[in-house]
């Protein structure tokens, strides 16, 4: 890359700092749990709130994008998820709280189906995989800093609620230096319409890929959802209560920080390493991680086994997304809110993983099976898919 075009990219990389408030969802899905005394079904919904819409919006917001362009695009997320920080701040209820999540999905739905090919207005070529796991990076320094933000608006401000604002106030940051800074249009691309983006998945290979974005979604959302839980129910704590879910909200920030560090390497690694090599190695580290959950009791070796499986999993989006952009680079656009309609996994994991968790006698030992599913499609993925792909 040219200098002058990393300091075009710094706006833009700081965009994916709020991506990640979107794993907010974890630790909130506790507070509000707890606040109106929810039951686990009900709540397991929640994060559904969040990802749903990636399957609803994905594939509208790159017709979006072809329209407006891709910064637009950018800002337009960044006003919906603004507007999703400040409503329950302003007023906090159940309908609020299912309101705020639901915006906070229409917007990160916008902001991943045009952030990623807004990237590749800078990069092209093989430093886009690494460029897009550097945007991953701090994604994950974002998911990371949010139990702790939470932890703070509680012990120090009175109310975890007071997180909304602040993400709010880092939101407007975020859209204001973007807005100010000078990105070259990319050419007005034509529209293509929902038939005709699904049609790609006529690819053997997109679609295969596809399938992995739903898969790793999943695994992401799954963990930072039964982290806390699994805690709370190996340590015999009452789930009710806001102390004992703040004493282990930190049970994500665990796994976010192995991530942003391995997605750190990553970005480093895949400079230099083949990067389907890498994918195999870090999925096949990710079942040998997962396996012990299934029976260690121990505080500190769940969550060493926890953050093991956040540096397996933490280049895995990246690597997918962009190989799926690489197989056709003239539908950046489409592919982009094709394989962004795949969080949706984050939707259909949670239900999964509740139903599974009542299956199991309603252990976690349910949820963490789920989970175990998702990674052996991913070693599927990374043996099977085709050299072409990379």
């Amino acid at each position: 890359m040219k200098k002058v075009n990393i300091l075009k990219l710094l706006p833009v990389f700081f965009a994916f700092f709020v991506m990640g408030f979107v794993d907010v969802v974890g630790i909130a899905t506790e507070f509000v749990k707890a606040d109106f005394g929810l039951s686990e079904q009900v709540s397991g919904f929640l994060p559904s709130m969040v990802f749903l819409w990636f399957l609803l919006l994905a594939i509208p917001s790159a017709s979006i994008m072809n329209r407006i362009g891709r910064k637009n695009t950018v800002l337009l997320s960044m006003g919906v998820t603004l507007f999703g920080m400040i409503i329950p701040f302003v007023s906090y209820n159940l309908t609020t709280c299912f309101v705020a999540f639901a915006l906070l999905g229409i917007g990160n739905t916008i902001l991943q189906v045009s952030l990623n090919p807004l990237v590749s207005n800078f990069v092209k070529g093989e430093m886009l995989t690494s460029s897009l796991t550097i945007g991953q990076v701090l994604k994950a320094v974002s998911s990371f800093c949010g139990p702790f933000i939470a932890s703070f608006a509680l012990l120090h401000l009175g109310n975890w609620q007071y997180i909304f604002p602040i993400f709010a106030c880092i939101v407007l940051l975020s859209g204001l230096w973007l807005m100010l800074s000078p990105v070259e249009r990319e050419e007005k691309a034509s529209s293509t319409s929902i038939k005709e983006a699904f049609s790609l998945l006529g690819n053997k290979n997109i679609l295969l890929l596809f399938l992995g974005i739903v898969a790793v979604v999943g695994v992401d959302v799954g963990i930072n959802m039964v982290s806390v839980k699994l805690l709370l129910e190996r340590l015999g704590l009452d789930p009710t209560l806001h102390e004992n879910i703040q004493s282990v909200s930190y049970a994500p920030s665990v796994y976010f920080l192995c991530r942003t560090v391995g997605a750190f390497v990553g970005a480093a690694v895949l400079t230099k390493m083949n990067t389907m090599k890498y994918f195999k190695i870090n999925m096949i580290g990710a079942l040998v991680f997962m396996l012990p959950l299934f029976l260690v009791q121990n505080k500190i070796v769940i969550l060493v086994f926890i953050g093991a499986l956040g540096y397996s999993c933490s280049s895995i989006f990246s690597i997918i997304f962009s190989m799926a952009m690489r197989i056709r680079p003239d539908k950046a656009n489409e592919i982009s809110g094709l394989m962004v309609t795949g969080i949706v996994g984050g939707a259909i994991v949670p239900p999964l993983m509740t139903a599974a968790t009542r299956a199991f006698g309603n252990t976690q030992n349910g949820a963490l099976s789920i989970l175990v599913l998702a990674i052996i499609y991913l070693i599927f993925l990374a043996f099977k898919i085709k050299e072409e792909a990379k």
